[in-house]
């Protein structure tokens, strides 16, 4: 029975075959399997002629001639292979395995890899891709598939513009203007920061609010933050309801215009803490006499809470400091004319 042959070339002997050769055939498919294992082949693609046209990477059975029989192929050259045209490089069929291909080739020109023969799938280079990749030959009889296998996908490399979604930064040192898009509601801690400047200015980002160039908040030795520019809190409309909610983290100043008797409801907010002063100015309608019935974690002096003005059109204007347990009246005034 004569040897047969894998479909990367290794011989298969028979039994009794080869006598006084065995060792000499062992050896030739120890050094093939070296060669598939981590051989290197630079294959120029120009050899067919010039413009478009097909290289063939082909397996020699038992020899190490063969080009796709070595893991790292360079199509084009080491110093980069002026091509004239779209290229296409084709692997044998059968063959499962894989390469690394590193595109070697200059010139604004595809190269397309695929099996030999059959509608398998097939990888590409751009016109500008000039890197490496990682193939996988499936060894589909007869159709024999091409298919990419990305390497460092999600990882962060030193060039190019990427996505970073969950990531941790140990020690990061930002050296220029860093673009920052974010849906997330909090710009929470950027740890390690070394800059030269004195002060961090915040300019146009959109998710964050917009502040004029010249506006900065610093810092000092002794906890003292300075603002050069007043701080608001924008009013907001609370919804006129039998009981009327009042999300005092995200409205801290809010005013209701009432159209029947109400009731006012405790605070709502995530992350509410003591020292937080909110602000609510409760507005009578055009007939007036509504009146409001406060939640008890609202503490007036005495434990009386006040009258409403009666009079339509005119607002009471309330504020409170959160102690832990209770909203403190600070101040209040009533009977303001609005308009």
């Amino acid at each position: 029975m004569a040897s047969t042959f894998t479909n990367l070339g290794v011989e298969l002997m028979a039994t009794g075959e080869n006598a006084g050769t065995w060792g000499t055939k062992t050896n030739a498919n120890l050094n093939l399997a070296e060669q598939l294992l981590g051989g290197f082949k630079i294959q120029t693609l120009n050899a067919a002629g010039s413009g478009a046209n097909t290289t063939p990477l082909a397996v020699a059975d038992g020899a190490l001639t063969g080009a796709a029989q070595n893991r790292v192929i360079i199509l084009g050259a080491v110093s980069p292979e002026a091509i004239t045209g779209n290229k296409i490089v084709t692997f044998p069929l059968l063959t499962e395995t894989f390469y690394i291909i590193k595109n070697s080739t200059s010139g604004a020109y595809t190269v397309q890899l695929k099996a030999v023969s059959g509608s398998g799938a097939t990888v590409t280079f751009s016109a500008t891709d000039k890197g490496y990749k990682i193939i996988y030959l499936d060894g589909v009889a007869t159709n024999t598939g091409v298919i990419e296998v990305p390497f460092g996908e999600g990882d962060v490399t030193l060039t190019g513009t990427q996505t970073l979604t969950n990531k941790t930064l140990t020690s990061p040192k930002v050296n220029e203007n860093v673009a920052v898009t974010s849906t997330a509601t909090e710009l929470n801690i950027l740890d390690g920061v070394t800059a030269t400047a004195t002060e961090l200015n915040y300019s146009d980002l959109a998710t964050l609010g917009t502040s004029a160039a010249s506006k900065v908040l610093t810092a000092n030795a002794n906890n003292l933050t300075t603002i050069s520019g007043a701080v608001l809190n924008t009013e907001d409309t609370l919804t006129d309801a039998s009981s009327i909610v009042w999300n005092v983290i995200n409205s801290p100043v809010a005013k209701v215009t009432l159209t029947a008797n109400r009731a006012m409801a405790a605070p709502t907010g995530t992350g509410i803490a003591s020292g937080q002063m909110i602000s609510l100015l409760v507005i009578q309608d055009a007939g007036g006499t509504n009146t409001l019935t406060w939640n008890a974690v609202y503490e007036f002096p005495s434990d009386t809470a006040p009258t409403l003005t009666s009079t339509g059109a005119l607002g009471d204007l309330f504020s409170f400091r959160y102690n832990g347990a209770k909203w403190l009246l600070m101040g209040q005034t009533l009977a303001l004319t609005l308009a």
